[in-house]
């Protein structure tokens, strides 16, 4: 690839769309059926939760999905919208003409459904783009307080495999139309270059995320990097022995699920435990994924835990609790998701209950103190597994320093 200057004429900016946002209204949730092992209450219409509704809308728009929510149009004085009337009948009523009426809505969650424009944002890579997609992700989660709730939505678009100018052009013309944010990761270095003078000359503000660590890298190292994709054909990369490792990793952990085999506990590297529904699975996945071997074990009450689990290291063994209301909303849409029977759920998502057994989780922990206990409830996969390792390598390492090290 030549790094020669590129000769490419100015073209003039589209003119912004006039389009207008689809009206559509803010979902409200169902009525939540009544717990069997309660008494029923009377029938009354549920308010959303507008919290987890912005928490919604804020995934939306970071997963590139565009809110099609009212819009006020310049002079007008109400609402275009084509929703249902927040006025509904009861069809068990409908004859004795009686009407059930929403809660009238807040001046802040009607300004938050006025519909603004989402401001795009052109991803591009050479590669498969995990690198820009993740990094621009990173970044939006400094702006969740404003992509939903401040009118400010953002739309995230990938281009991957990006290989060659004439594509690259094409794709900085159209953010150019856009007015779009152009964020790339290219790893040749004369093509990065282009990339930059073209979005010059379109007039296209763009960031190289890639560009400057490479640099540095190359500096300290005092070497020149290859300019190749990480999964370009010259690089010939061979299956190796970490590749085989985290193959054999996730095998093991299959196979250690909920519990399965505990006689090969000495044998993993974690050792998970908590109660149903505490994110063992797909937490011990995302770890396996990292060439650790994982097993994790279920605490139910009235159910013996091997014994092997408490001869284990306990530098290896990481205890899961998980505040009790939010886990029996999990169950509760568990059990109706999978028709549970009303016995079933009086023993799994009935509230008495699960408070019980997460009192007996907390006994079996305080059997063994030095069993780290990690508070999972409100945190993604990703920031839990993050804890287990840092605090898994600061027993294995004996570091001063919180650290996870790794050698290439």
């Amino acid at each position: 690839m030549s790094s020669s200057t590129l000769s490419i004429p100015p073209t003039p900016h589209a003119p912004p769309s006039n389009s207008v946002v689809s009206p559509h209204s803010e979902p409200r949730s169902p009525n939540s059926d009544a717990e069997p092992c309660s008494p029923r209450t009377p029938r009354r219409l549920a308010r959303s939760n507008s919290q987890l509704s912005r928490w919604s809308m804020a995934r939306a728009v970071r997963s590139g999905k565009k809110l099609t929510r009212p819009v006020r149009l310049p002079g007008s004085e109400s609402y275009q919208s084509d929703s249902p009337s927040p006025v509904s009948i009861d069809e068990k009523t409908r004859g004795g003409g009686e009407f059930l009426l929403q809660s009238p809505r807040s001046d802040a969650e009607d300004a938050a459904d006025v519909g603004v424009a989402a401001k795009s944002i052109y991803l591009v890579s050479d590669g498969t783009g995990w690198t820009v997609e993740h990094s621009v992700s990173a970044a939006l989660g400094q702006f969740e307080h404003c992509l939903a709730d401040r009118g400010c939505p953002v739309s995230t678009h990938l281009f991957s495999g990006v290989d060659d100018v004439d594509r690259l052009i094409e794709i900085i013309a159209q953010a150019s139309k856009e007015e779009a944010l152009l964020v790339y990761t290219l790893a040749d270095p004369s093509f990065a270059a282009s990339a930059k003078q073209a979005c010059e000359i379109w007039g296209v503000v763009s960031l190289d995320i890639l560009g400057p660590i490479t640099e540095a890298l190359s500096s300290h190292l005092g070497v020149s990097p290859s300019g190749l994709s990480r999964w370009a054909p010259q690089r010939k990369r061979q299956l190796g022995e970490e590749y085989f490792k985290r193959i054999e990793a996730v095998e093991f952990t299959i196979k250690q699920d909920d519990g399965a085999l505990p006689e090969n506990l000495h044998k993993a590297d974690l050792i998970l435990t908590g109660v149903s529904r505490t994110g063992k699975t797909p937490l011990s996945i995302y770890l396996s994924q990292k060439g650790y071997k994982v097993a994790n074990v279920p605490i139910v009450m009235n159910v013996d835990l091997p014994e092997s689990l408490f001869e284990e290291d306990e530098g290896k063994v990481f205890a899961l609790t998980i505040n009790p209301v939010v886990l029996h909303t999990i169950r509760r849409a568990r059990a109706k998701s999978l028709s549970f029977s009303d016995e079933m759920r009086c023993t799994y998502s009935d509230m008495e209950h699960v408070r019980r057994e997460i009192e007996y989780a907390t006994k079996i922990f305080q059997r063994k103190p030095k069993w780290p206990v990690i508070e999972v409830t409100g945190r993604a996969i990703e920031e839990t597994a993050a804890i287990i390792l840092r605090l898994y390598h600061d027993r294995k390492n004996q570091c001063s320093m919180h650290r996870i090290s790794r050698r290439y």
